[in-house]
């Protein structure tokens, strides 16, 4: 509960004071299968969309930080179709992955975890969160959900802690896509919450295993496969490099020190949030267990 409340506090904290380090220049709608598309978001401090747009209805997976982000991602779905918005996913509780739900699917189904719906009742109470209108879930899983639309079927599925303790991933077969919330950030360290990054290896390495070719970030740019490897690699480069200095009996901050992380040197740093390589090896540190 206290990893918990910290991370609440940061989530207030990012939510009214985020400047954003790296922008891009407009929203980006890009089709990436048929009937699928990613929305890049232009506000860093809002999370990347994914739509597909089926039959008689669209599904959204995530919709920005409030209703002003909301509103151009619907502005952005509308310049594609004029379907009626039936079901929204968020990948988790944070507020920029589903402050938009109000906007962008009123008359929606919203699904989630169990977790993220519980978070997301949390933060409804929570201090300098009163201007946000947030839908929570009314549809709830615990592993995986398959939402079998007019012409296809998506898969929903949690696979364990990792980012947060109820991330899901959604995965499009036809399309041979993913979208993948805070589990995958393109060139970027992620800011880690009460989760668990040796699980979230094995959650990339799963979906690794599926024939993806794109994969939709929580944040920044979409990424290919390999773009999606090498996330993976630098999140299991860190934990073995922390692993084994913890082994060796080094103090957390002489691991800080000590990690090498030359080869990942594109990567975006948010020092602000914790999301930093030195702050992605104390994460690491803190969850290794004694024994190990």
């Amino acid at each position: 509960m206290k990893a918990y409340s910290g991370w609440m506090s940061k989530c207030v904290v990012f939510v009214l004071f985020f400047s954003p380090l790296w922008a891009i220049a407009q929203p980006n709608v890009k089709q990436i299968g048929k009937g699928l598309y990613a929305y890049v978001s232009d506000n860093d401090s809002s999370a990347n969309s994914t739509f597909l747009v089926d039959g008689s209805g669209i599904l959204v997976v995530d919709t920005g930080l409030n209703a002003t982000e909301g509103g151009k991602l619907l502005r952005a779905i509308r310049g594609v179709s004029s379907l009626p918005v039936k079901y929204v996913v968020n990948t988790h509780y944070h507020p920029d992955h589903q402050g938009g739900n109000a906007v962008v699917g009123p008359d929606a189904t919203i699904l989630s975890t169990d977790f993220t719906r519980e978070r997301t009742l949390a933060l409804t109470k929570a201090p300098g969160m009163e201007s946000f209108r947030f839908r929570p879930a009314i549809l709830t899983f615990e592993k995986k959900i398959t939402l079998h639309m007019e012409d296809q079927a998506v898969e929903i599925f949690f696979s364990g802690k990792a980012h947060t303790s109820g991330d899901v991933l959604v995965y499009f077969p036809a399309q041979r896509a993913i979208a993948m919330g805070d589990l995958f950030l393109n060139k970027s360290s992620p800011a880690m919450d009460d989760g668990s990054v040796e699980n979230w290896i094995q959650v990339l390495d799963h979906v690794l295993q599926l024939p993806v070719e794109r994969a939709v970030p929580g944040h920044f740019e979409v990424g290919t496969r390999s773009d999606l490897q090498r996330f993976r690699d630098y999140l299991s480069d860190l934990y073995e490099q922390v692993k084994a200095l913890k082994k060796s009996g080094e103090t957390l901050e002489q691991v800080r020190r000590d990690i090498h992380m030359e080869k990942y040197s594109d990567f975006r740093q948010y020092p602000k949030y914790e999301a930093t390589f030195s702050e992605n090896a104390r994460t690491i540190y803190q969850q290794i267990d004694d024994v190990r």
